[in-house]
């Protein structure tokens, strides 16, 4: 114990030391991007400007966004980022000072307007946040004012970074990357104004080719971005709003399968979709990637679709011929395939985790009872019918799992009533989070209030009643169907849903927190 104490330490500096070595390397190549004249004195100089300027940026991350940290690559990415954008302005630069020089009737000043600073501000905010793409905007401003040997550029570059960032904050497709380079150009247009008006060029031959390149430099960005993004979202694997959306196409081969092979489950997950779409919207997390990861949290069942009671067409139960222990594994089963699915259609990272977290290391129930009951004496462990885990890590991940159990704990209810579905909600999300299966994601006491007043609100829409038909009597028709099933005991729901439900079909208030009604999967 003793020795891995002391490893820790080293462990923590170790990797420490990785993140500052990477702040010097992307310092250095920052200094040489900014360089306009050579020797030992001006590299130096731009190394430590740089270098204090990304470590005020290293401080913010560590304050506001710590995950970024643990993900190297996100670093990587994000010193990528700054040195591309100054290598790219300063091509820019080269290329439109030369055109003005060919041209010979077009101010050289006037082409600095042209230079594209703000795609670097919008690609940020695509790959990872807008609070990042503030700092980022800043850092890179002062960069580009100090290449440039011009005092006021900085004020230029950061307006139309601002201006950039904001405009593909809800970004959900890719169209709108155009609007955001037309918001980009506006802006960019206005500032060169005020800048020529606070040089007193306002009225001079300097003023309309500045204004016209101001303009031209949101295309530009248009440009960049467009043709830049879909490469850094492969080579550095990260799954930004427009993908997360791409996915939600039913063309997409896996959703096509779980369609088909498993009509019941993809039902099931556009109801879960829904619900958790809602909720995190209250809380504060990506709703796209809350829908996106419900829908595509059960693919795994695609693999044997029969065993799982919403897809099961017959009366008879697959469950019926098996020991419970078996079935407990065939049922644990689809988070492994799954996950297996998920990497084999190269699906992002974070869905991949949602897939492998979504039940945690929760208990199935049934199967559970069902075998204390058979084994007699020779009671069997809970951790024999437990999923493998682990527990979600995210409170999008603890969304899908408490959406999953409702949805399908809601199935048995009868006579629905507004109460009697909050008393469900609330009876099913407080055994989540007794058995501790949130302990390890950040979700609060107020976020869970929430998510529980949103999913009854949900299913209180979705199993709303209807007016009866005059002249058509459904229900007796249904009942004597259930009443002969039930009397042969054949009824396959109720073979996979135990019936314990019956304090909240009956009671609303009354709640037992001994079982777990959820687990039709």
């Amino acid at each position: 114990m003793k020795n891995v104490m002391q490893k820790i330490p080293k462990a923590i500096k170790k990797v420490d030391a990785k993140k500052y070595s990477l702040l010097i390397v992307f310092g250095f190549l920052s200094a040489i991007s900014i360089q306009q004249k050579t020797g030992v004195e001006y590299l130096l100089g731009g190394f430590l400007m740089t270098c204090i300027l990304l470590i005020i940026l290293y401080r913010d991350i560590l304050r506001y966004k710590p995950s970024y940290l643990k993900n190297y690559n996100m670093l990587v990415l994000l010193g990528f980022m700054i040195v591309s954008t100054l290598l790219i302005g300063r091509f820019f630069e080269y290329l439109l000072t030369n055109l003005a020089r060919g041209l010979g009737s077009i101010p050289l000043k006037s082409t600095l307007f042209g230079i594209p600073i703000p795609a670097g501000a919008m690609l940020v905010t695509l790959l990872f946040d807008f609070h990042t793409a503030i700092v980022f905007s800043f850092i890179v401003s002062l960069l580009s004012g100090l290449w440039l040997n011009d005092a006021m550029y900085p004020f230029y570059a950061f307006v139309g970074s601002l201006t950039a960032a904001f405009s593909v904050i809800r970004c959900k497709k890719r169209s709108a990357i155009l609007r955001g380079g037309f918001y980009v150009g506006i802006a960019n247009a206005i500032t060169a104004g005020i800048l020529l008006l606070f040089a007193g060029e306002f009225i001079s031959v300097v003023a309309a080719p500045s204004v016209v390149f101001a303009l031209l430099s949101g295309l530009s960005v248009i440009a960049i971005v467009s043709v830049i993004l879909p490469i850094l979202e492969y080579m550095f694997k990260v799954t930004t709003d427009i993908s997360l959306l791409e996915l939600l196409d039913l063309e997409q081969p896996l959703m096509k399968n779980l369609m088909i092979a498993a009509p019941g489950t993809y039902h099931h997950s556009v109801i879960v979709g829904n619900l958790v779409e809602s909720a995190a919207e209250t809380i504060g997390v990506n709703p796209l990637l809350a829908r996106v990861s419900a829908y595509y949290h059960d693919i795994g069942k695609i693999k044997m679709p029969e065993y799982f009671v919403e897809n099961q067409s017959g009366s008879l139960s697959k469950h019926d011929k098996l020991t419970p222990h078996m079935s407990s594994m065939i049922i644990a089963s689809h988070v492994k395939e799954g996950v297996e699915f998920a990497r084999q259609y190269k699906l992002p990272e974070p869905l991949i985790d949602i897939i492998q977290q979504h039940h945690g290391t929760g208990l199935m129930a049934y199967f559970y009872q069902k075998a204390k009951v058979q084994e007699g004496e020779n009671r069997p462990t809970e951790e024999e019918y437990r999923y493998p885990g682990p527990k979600p890590q995210t409170r999008i991940t603890a969304l899908v799992m408490m959406a999953d159990a409702v949805e399908a704990a809601s199935r048995v209810l009868h006579d629905v009533t507004p109460a009697r579905i909050a008393a469900l909600v609330d009876r099913i999300i407080n055994h989540i989070f007794l058995d501790g299966q949130l302990d390890e994601c950040e979700l609060t006491l107020k976020d869970i209030s929430e998510i529980k007043r949103r999913f009854s609100y949900i299913l209180t829409g979705i199993l709303h009643k209807r007016i009866d038909y005059p002249g058509f009597d459904f229900n007796a028709e249904t009942n004597q169907a259930a009443e002969g099933n039930n009397e042969k005991g054949i009824n396959g729901e109720k073979q996979l849903v135990p019936q314990n439900n019956d304090s909240i079909n009956k009671k609303p208030a009354t709640t037992d927190q001994n079982r777990f009604p959820k687990n039709s999967e």
